[in-house]
């Protein structure tokens, strides 16, 4: 009876110390972050994850940027093969073998992923990306961490590769905008204004009216650029969005050389006959007597002529935002480059209105420079579409 006894009480003890010890907790967590440094989104989720991780002893955040190293690219690639799913996107986080892609807020996306990690410490699962590592040694990945408490030794071990991050992002716009302001396509409306504007006598009106076309045009190309911006700020995130966008930057590159070496610089679009005649329809309302109704029809003409240059001028400022919201800035601060872009991009339209407004007479800047903003562009925007494909970091600046 005291065998049986005793046995039954060891029996009984041991089942309460089994129930108060967990045998399945996980003393280390890794969960891996594959994101872009010119991803809005990312940068989000990863400002979450470090506000969280104090809260998860023993959590390892893994970050492999995917824009800069191939190798961290065809990683994603594989790990999404692995899990069943199209890792095309960014941000891609992976907690054991399970997946959350995109971050909309911290409660939404936020509330998912801290599930995710509650359980997974709770019963740590299989670690797919290990697996993935472990199986394509070939793969020489590059990441860091967001937790501070743990060694960056992966990270000192990748080499620094030299790129334009020295190049300041003010001194792109202004290269970008002037091309694009010097396009033949930008200044046959201006030279038609000044035409109408050197007819009058009253240099008073002539200023106001010159102002007026100047502003409109200048609110309107912000509002396309804008439009732009925001686009991509939206569906950015999609690897696949940059490749398109490099791929149309080629093509847009190789047509500005082509277009120099056949029409030296002249505008296809504008020499619509059609497109003359409703400029001359609208002339006598620009020319009215009455302030008011000239002022109104000059904001038609400045918007109507702006709207015809897209069709020659759109590719310039496509990749301009595309590269733009690669960088990740403050939002005010992407709108006062846009800004900036506009200023630059109107100065050549606003020396030679002034100009013509102080002499009486019209000079052409046209002649001179426009026949090269082909070939100069051209050469740029097949520079860029380069570094979309294949070396993205080259366009993120400081």
């Amino acid at each position: 009876m005291r065998k049986s006894a005793l046995l039954f009480i060891f029996t009984i003890l041991t089942a309460v110390f089994l129930s108060r010890t967990p045998v399945s907790a996980a003393d280390q967590l890794d969960i891996y972050l594959f994101q872009s440094n010119s991803c809005s989104h990312c940068t989000e989720e990863k400002a979450f994850l470090k506000e969280i991780a104090p809260k998860y002893p023993g959590l390892v955040i893994n970050s492999y940027e995917v824009s800069r190293n191939p190798q961290n690219l065809q990683l994603i690639v594989k790990v999404g093969e692995k899990l069943g799913v199209d890792a095309g996107g960014v941000p891609f986080l992976v907690i054991g073998k399970e997946q959350v892609i995109g971050f909309g807020s911290a409660e939404t996306t936020g509330v998912q992923i801290e599930r995710k990690i509650t359980e997974a410490l709770q019963n740590p699962p299989e670690d797919v990306v290990k697996q993935v590592l472990a199986e394509n040694p070939q793969l020489v990945t590059v990441k860091t961490y967001l937790t501070a408490d743990v060694s960056k030794k992966d990270e000192a071990k990748s080499p620094a590769k030299p790129n334009l991050e020295s190049l300041p992002l003010p001194l792109f716009t202004f290269t970008i905008a002037l091309m694009d302001g010097f396009n033949p396509c930008a200044m046959w409306a201006l030279l038609f204004l000044i035409s109408l504007l050197l007819g009058m006598k009253d240099r008073k009106k002539m200023w106001l009216l010159g102002g007026t076309f100047i502003l409109t045009s200048g609110l309107v190309y912000f509002l396309f650029l804008a439009a732009w911006l925001n686009f991509f700020m939206v569906i950015g995130y999609a690897l696949v969005v940059r490749y398109i966008v490099g791929i149309f930057a080629l093509g847009l590159g190789v047509y500005y050389l082509y277009d120099f070496y056949k029409n030296r610089g002249g505008c296809v679009v504008t020499e619509n006959e059609k497109r003359r005649g409703f400029i001359e329809h609208i002339k006598e309302v620009v020319l009215n007597k009455h302030l008011s109704i000239a002022l109104l029809g000059m904001v038609v003409l400045a918007a109507s002529v702006n709207l015809i240059e897209l069709l020659c001028s759109a590719g310039l400022p496509a990749v301009y935002t595309k590269v733009l919201s690669m960088n990740n800035l403050p939002v005010w601060q992407y709108y006062l480059y846009l800004v900036f872009y506009i200023l630059i991009f109107m100065l050549d339209d606003i020396i030679v209105f002034v100009g013509a407004v102080i002499t009486l007479q019209a000079f052409g800047i046209k002649n001179k420079y426009a026949k090269y903003s082909h070939l100069i562009g051209g050469i740029i925007v097949l520079l860029i579409g380069l570094a979309l494909v294949f070396k993205p970091e080259l366009l993120s600046f400081k």
